[in-house]
Order: C-alpha cells, then structure tokens, then sequence
C-alpha cells in the first residue's frame, strides 16, 4: 500500500523539504485486526493536522513528504536499530509500538512487544520506502542548490505526564544540541518562530528525533531542525479538533519561519 505522499512545489523549488511523518492514520489490512479497534479509530497520538498547517509549504517552493500509515504501524523517526532517543526515564514508544505514549497496549491480545520478525517486515515495507525517498529529495536539493534542509514537524498535546508533569511550551525548535544544522539556520528559526506570542524552547524537552539527528550533517551542507507544537495552539480545547481561529495564526508564524529560512538557504549556483 501507499506508505508516503508527495506535494512538489508550485512556485520554483527551493532547498528545503518539510518532513511530516507523524500525520497518517491508516493501517494495514493484513494487521489492522489485531489492534484495539476503539483505539485504533481514533489513533491520539497521531500529529493531528499538522500536514493542513503546513499546506501552504509548496506555494513557497517547498517540497513536502507526508506519511500515510499511523506511527502505531511504524514509528518513521525512530532509530531502526532501536537506539532510544532519551535516557531521562521519560516513555519512549518503540520502533513498532505496542502502547500509546501513556501505557495503553495497542493490540487486543494486550502484547508487551511486537515480534521482531514483524518488526522486520514493517521496517522493509513501511520504513525503508520513506527513508529512501527522504534520501532521494534531499540528494536532488543539495545538487541544485549545494545546500538543503529538512524541517522535521511535529505535534503533542499540551500535557503528556509520562514524558514530563508540566505543560509544553507552545513551540520547541530541536536541532540536536546544535549538532544539526548550521548556527545561522538555527538563529534564523529561532528568531522568526519567537516573533509571535508563543512560548519557545530550543532543545528541551525535545531536540529532535530520529529524522533529524540522522539526516542532519552541516559539514555536508545538509541541515535538519525538527520543530515540535503544542496542539492546543491549533486545535481546540480538547485538542480532538481543528480549531481555524488558531490555527491561522499558527501558519502565519510557519510560513515566515519558513520563508526567512528558505532565505537564508538559497544560495547562486556556481
């Protein structure tokens, strides 16, 4: 089955490719049985959204990949060699989850893990494709433009008490300790992401996932940040809806990050 959808740009391409991997919500028909079906109706940790808020992406030259399958098929900014991302105690779902992120098994047969031969067959079938064509895009971009950057997006709710007891901030911008991207690309986001009237962390609670420690490479020119939002800054109180009067604001604040980046990214060619 489809297990990514492209959106090429609209106006001339630049460097930049926006990530969504979070946002789908389908699965399988050779597995979607054996889930809980009341969950897996409304899978809530899904990114809700997040691939509408940046809709506007291809109208700025941007290309976009956004995945199909729900991450509780396969979580596509985990390390497929299940490398955890955290050592602070804070829940970590798994390559292949088994639970929600606040401890709710997945499966009616209430499993602890997924079969590692499972595993295996998902990662080739569902991880590998998205990977590869991140690889591919990302590999066009720098040839034309000696440059590029991915922009890895992401959404949780407000309060998640397994990951942390207090809310998040509104905004967090990861770049995995600075290790990413280039400090100027980091500035530059910082900047046009903390021009709005939202809370903003660089690093903390979240500096990137899997996706944007493995594909950032600065001394390659090929950069990757990772930002993460609060849905409550999108959706509604109850974070179950889109909410279009936040919304809005929302994709005002990402279109200007987007376009200062993309700024400071196009660079003549030789």
């Amino acid at each position: 089955m489809e297990t990514y959808r492209i959106k090429r740009p609209s106006t001339p391409r630049v460097p930049i490719l926006v990530s969504v991997p979070h946002c789908g919500t389908a699965f399988p028909d050779e597995i979607k049985n054996e889930y809980d079906q009341e969950l897996m109706n409304a899978p809530d940790d899904t990114d809700w959204f997040v691939d509408r808020l940046y809709s506007f992406a291809p109208h700025l030259g941007i290309t976009m990949i956004t995945a199909v399958l729900s991450r509780w098929v396969i979580d596509l900014n985990r390390d497929p060699g299940s490398k955890p991302l955290y050592t602070d105690g804070r829940i970590i779902t798994a390559l292949c989850p088994a639970t929600t992120f606040l401890g709710q098994p997945l499966y009616k047969d209430g499993r602890k893990e997924v079969d590692p031969a499972e595993v295996k067959r998902r990662t080739e079938l569902y991880f590998e494709p998205y990977h590869e064509k991140i690889k591919q895009l990302l590999e066009e971009m720098k040839s034309e433009f000696g440059k590029v950057l991915l922009w890895d997006c992401h959404s949780i709710r407000q309060v998640v008490p397994t990951i942390q007891k207090e809310k998040f901030p509104d905004l967090i911008l990861g770049s995995a300790d600075g290790k990413a991207a280039d400090q100027d690309l980091i500035d530059v986001a910082l900047k046009s992401l903390g021009s709005a009237n939202y809370s903003l962390q660089h690093n903390h609670p979240f500096k990137g996932g899997y996706i944007t420690r493995h594909y950032g490479k600065p001394s390659a020119k090929q950069h990757a940040l990772q930002l993460e939002m609060s849905k409550i800054n999108y959706m509604d109180n109850g974070q179950t809806q889109y909410y279009p009067a936040r919304a809005d604001k929302m994709v005002e604040l990402l279109y200007k990050a987007l376009n200062d980046v993309a700024e400071t990214l196009i660079v003549p060619k030789d």
